[in-house]
């Protein structure tokens, strides 16, 4: 039974990767759920310090695809509107044909807001690739930051 648990684990751990690239999938809670079945599935114990950090990358995991939009969009010379566009394309395109909506909505809301603001039609494209290429890092720091919480719970399940 117990590699039955360990299975589950590791087909959550991958399931988190692939909520990367299809946002329907809650990534960050998929991996909780992994560190959930060790806990109560294996009966195993996980240190406070791993909960707190957990927690700690949690919260920043989350606001991740919030921040990159608004921060490419700002660098790019994009309007507070832009900004916003970017921010309401990102939780709307999640719904619509993921991966793709995550893409397409934000830089079609940039591009439509940064029109509207007088921009040039250069300029606004401009802009709005700074949405494609800020769910492009964000998704790359998720990642990252996703790969370091596993490593992190096998160093703390071998350590204890």
């Amino acid at each position: 039974m117990e590699i039955l648990w360990w299975l589950l684990i590791v087909v959550f751990f991958v399931a988190s990767y692939v909520g990367l690239i299809v946002p329907i999938i809650p990534s960050v809670l998929v991996l909780w759920g992994g560190f959930l079945i060790y806990l109560f599935g294996l009966s195993g114990s996980l240190s406070t310090w791993f909960w707190v950090g957990m927690a700690v990358l949690t919260i920043f995991l989350l606001v991740v695809d919030f921040l990159a939009n608004v921060i490419f969009v700002k660098r790019t010379g994009g309007s507070k509107w832009g900004e916003r566009m970017a921010l309401v394309g990102v939780i709307i395109g999640a719904f619509i044909y993921p991966p793709f909506g995550l893409i397409l909505v934000p830089f079609v809301l940039v591009l439509a807001v940064e029109l509207l603001q007088q921009k040039t039609f250069n300029e606004a494209i401009k802009i709005a690739f700074a949405s494609f290429l800020a769910f492009l890092s964000g998704s790359f720091a998720k990642a990252v930051v996703q790969t370091v919480m596993i490593i992190w719970f096998f160093i703390e399940v071998w350590l204890n």
